[in-house]
């Protein structure tokens, strides 16, 4: 690490541990924002980028305060927890155990540890816009840098290593990347966080104009097709908002148009990815390809992933390893890396995220109309995720936005529970008498006991005395 990266880890840590709750997630998102994958230390087998570092400041601050999920544990906390145990169970099929076991350590402890902290830190819908405002300021230096990278031809994130200084170059066009690794990385982030930014402008109408340009500048300066059809599945998303109680609907209908294409094109649907070229140089048929490749192999990852994927694809094999190819599907790298279990618990986990929007829009919850809006702009943030998630895997720092936008959800769930206990037990409340009214209930009742005693006793009384007089007799 060198002496900012040091100073920019210590100041964040410190940051971490003193900020109000409310204000935690910053440290964690401007070490998404402003380091790259080339600073952190190593101890043993282990690697400790920034990002891994600020994670465990978060526990230890966690640990120190007590801090805790808002409504408890859900069935989303719940999901990532069974994906969590199903990663770091699946080294048991791969061939050198301890070095799966150490990649699906660092897995886990990026996704369920950023997860976990960032709900327990936002607490609120409202926690999530301030969040998403001061997001727009930070991704506003990372647009500024990236605007300098694609007309400079010159990465000043480069600086700490793990970026490239020179930006790839593509049939004409600069695609720059800032401190991501990978310019369709660095576009994604803008799209994914588009939606967002719509989200607030009930809110903060500057500050979302600001974080819709930074957005826009990030993607363009991207040069890259996916992170451009990405934005527009978000958009398209936000769109059906005056839509939002009929989903089931839409959901039978996207089945149905599937399996109208898979009637009628000589090709499987998804093979409709290589005719997807925006910007020019896509390699859509390549991911169109891994897919039908991941099929045709289905017996060799399906248990528990597989090591070795380099037979799959004719090309692009990665740099770092020969035995494997270029997976870019989040999915197929899911099955990749603990086979069908890891993969479907993963797709489990978009699916009850979306469920929980769902929810939210049919809750009889009194959210005011600006809240509603922003939960659905969450559901549209992560509809573009899932979108991105069939073009690109997410292999860098980029992750935090994957599991922010999920964290947000579970939060905003959590809340409406606690909104929706209150509220019942405040009708049940109402329902119930005042203390004043049952205490002149208990003692209209307690009269009347008396009432009904005396005159029983007095007769009883007349009763015997007439026995006793006719006995005389």
């Amino acid at each position: 690490m060198n002496a900012f990266a040091v100073s920019f880890a210590l100041v964040s840590a410190v940051a971490l541990l003193l900020l109000p709750r409310r204000w935690a997630p910053l440290p964690l998102i401007a070490g998404a924002c402003f380091m790259t994958l080339g600073q952190g230390i190593e101890i043993g087998p282990f690697s400790f980028t920034v990002i891994r570092l600020l994670i465990a400041v978060g526990v230890l601050r966690v640990l120190l305060r007590a801090e805790r999920l808002v409504g408890g544990l859900n069935a989303l906390d719940w999901t990532i927890v069974l994906w969590s145990l199903s990663a770091l169970v699946s080294c048991v099929f791969h061939t050198d155990q301890v070095a799966a076991l150490i990649t699906r350590l660092g897995l886990v402890y990026n996704c369920a540890g950023i997860y976990f902290l960032l709900r327990i830190f936002c607490v609120s819908v409202d926690d999530l816009v301030r969040l998403c405002r001061a997001t727009a300021f930070l991704l506003a230096l990372v647009a500024v840098e990236m605007i300098y990278e694609h007309r400079a031809d010159y990465n000043l994130f480069s600086v700490f290593g793990g970026v490239s200084a020179v930006p790839e170059f593509r049939e004409g066009r600069i695609r720059a990347s800032g401190p991501f690794a990978h310019s369709i990385l660095a576009g994604t982030v803008g799209a994914v966080m588009l939606p967002l930014m719509i989200g607030i402008w009930r809110y903060y109408r500057t500050t979302s104009l600001l974080g819709i340009l930074v957005c826009l500048s990030i993607i363009v300066s991207s040069s890259s097709s996916g992170p451009i059809m990405s934005s527009f599945f978000g958009i398209a998303a936000l769109l059906l908002w005056p839509y939002r109680r009929q989903g089931k609907r839409f959901r039978w209908g996207a089945a149905s148009v599937y399996l109208l294409l898979l009637l009628f094109m000589n090709a499987p649907p998804y093979y409709l990815l290589a005719r997807i070229d925006i910007v020019g140089g896509s390699t859509g048929y390549h991911r169109a390809r891994l897919i039908e490749s991941a099929f045709e192999h289905l017996d060799e990852w399906w248990l528990g992933g597989t090591d070795i994927t380099r037979h799959w694809m004719a090309t692009r094999s990665v740099n770092w390893d020969d035995n494997k190819a270029d997976i870019t599907n989040h999915y197929l790298s899911m099955g990749v890396t603990g086979g069908l279990p890891l993969m479907l618990l993963f797709i489990a986990t978009i699916s009850k995220g979306f469920a929980f929007v769902g929810r939210a829009m049919r809750d009889e919850v009194d959210l005011s109309p600006r809240h509603r809006f922003m939960v659905w702009a969450l559901g549209s943030s992560l509809f573009a995720h899932t979108a991105t998630c069939i073009s690109v895997s997410y292999f860098d720092q980029s992750f935090v936005f994957l599991y922010l936008t999920l964290a947000a959800i579970g939060s905003a769930r959590g809340a409406s529970e606690l909104a929706s206990a209150d509220l019942s037990l405040e009708r049940a409340t109402a329902a119930l008498p005042s203390v004043g009214a049952v205490r002149r209930y208990q003692t209209q009742t307690n009269m009347a006991w008396a009432r009904s005693r005396k005159t029983a006793t007095s007769e009883g009384s007349s009763y015997h005395i007439k026995r006793r007089n006719d006995q005389k007799q």
